[in-house]
């Protein structure tokens, strides 16, 4: 993960072209590297909190995760003559959630609900009480 290409859809075209992309067919990619290695220690805290827990952590599998914005730091960086640029900071919050994979429940068969509109209800009520 650490060392993959990441191919890039997404982005406007500020991107710059790589012949790297060429793998996947496309111009646009890049290496997330920074990311990759915050995605990486967050998986090994999980996995040594799992191990905490007494889970088995050899079958633990990733059932969700999500990246939110987190609110946007605004700091300063003074500079010489007297200039002020900005420090901008553009975090997230992170959810990760890991089960162990031998537990896997089936889903229980939901019988079909027909939806019915208020003057299809009231029908459905009128016609219950004349056969009564």
């Amino acid at each position: 993960m650490l060392g993959k290409l990441l191919d890039i859809r997404s982005q406007d075209s500020t991107l710059m072209k790589l012949s790297t992309g060429k793998q996947w067919g496309v111009s646009r990619a890049r290496w997330p590297v920074k990311s990759a290695h915050f995605l990486a220690d967050l998986l090994k805290n999980a996995e040594a909190n799992a191990d905490t827990k007494g889970l088995d952590t050899g079958a633990l599998i990733v059932k969700h995760i999500q990246v939110n914005q987190a609110p946007k730091g605004r700091r300063r960086t003074y500079r010489a003559h007297g200039r002020i640029n900005p420090y901008m900071t553009n975090p997230c919050h992170i959810e990760l959630i890991l089960t162990e994979g031998e537990e896997v429940v089936q889903k229980a068969p939901v019988a079909k609900e027909t939806h019915l509109s208020s003057r299809q209800r009231g029908t459905q009520i009128r016609r219950a009480l004349i056969e009564a």
